[in-house]
């Protein structure tokens, strides 16, 4: 999938520096971050309620939607790929993070 994400970022990229007519992707970041950050809140409730509808065809196709839609906010903010990557490793190595249980929300 790694390899997926950075070609979606190269695409995303390009598209940022080019403005493509007709382009969702350039249309996104010609109405900001706002638009951009509006667009993740909705894919992330779809996939929400695709996960709680158990309709697996229809999860895997809104998780595509919002990491698209992550991967836009990553370019729209200077994060690359590599970045997240390198997080992502460093908290695979931890051993023993399970955060204590959130006393305000027990549901958490």
């Amino acid at each position: 999938m790694d390899k997926g994400i950075e070609q979606l970022y190269t695409i995303i990229m390009e598209r940022k520096q080019e403005l493509v007519d007709n382009s969702y992707t350039c249309y996104l970041f010609q109405e900001g971050l706002n638009k951009i950050l509006k667009k993740c809140g909705e894919e992330c409730s779809e996939v929400i309620i695709a996960a709680k509808d158990g309709d697996v065809t229809l999860l895997k196709e809104e998780i595509c939607d919002l990491l698209y839609h992550i991967v836009v906010l990553m370019a729209e903010r200077g994060i690359e790929p590599s970045e997240i990557e390198t997080i992502l490793e460093a908290r695979g190595q931890k051993i023993g993070n399970k955060k204590q249980k959130n006393l305000s929300d027990p549901n958490t």
